[in-house]
């Protein structure tokens, strides 16, 4: 178990590399269309950016938010030798929603339901975490 809990970490990564990767793209061809000067990334002030450039960027944050406390909790979990089937679906689960939340957030950016799947991933995480709690205190 202790490989497959690993799995959802790398689709994470994957997904923030993308998300860079995206964003990159998102700002150059922002620069070239002159929606925002290349002296505004000095100070990432993106005033007058397009939704897509700003969208893509706060969800580049994010990558950085709640998925850094799923990743402190899946060393937690190796750590403690308490890697099992009920971790990995977690973690599965938890990655599936941060591609779903992103897929909405760089896409049609429906607040409502965005926001309704970051809660959601963020149950998840506190399950996981909640579990590994349990386990390792009582």
């Amino acid at each position: 178990m202790e490989k497959l809990i690993l799995l959802p970490v790398f689709a994470q990564v994957l997904l923030t590399s993308i998300v860079m990767i995206l964003m990159g793209k998102r700002r150059i061809k922002a620069a070239k269309a002159k929606e925002i000067s290349i002296t505004a990334f000095k100070t990432m002030n993106l005033t007058g950016a397009n939704e897509q450039v700003i969208a893509t960027s706060r969800n580049f944050d994010n990558q950085f938010q709640m998925p850094m406390l799923f990743i402190f909790s899946v060393l937690f979990v190796l750590q403690s030798g308490l890697a099992d089937l009920g971790y990995v679906l977690l973690a599965s689960a938890f990655v599936v929603l941060r591609i779903w939340h992103t897929i909405i957030h760089i896409g049609s950016n429906k607040v409502r339901l965005r926001f309704n799947v970051f809660l959601l991933g963020c149950a998840v995480l506190w399950v996981i975490w909640l579990r590994l709690a349990w386990q390792l205190f009582y």
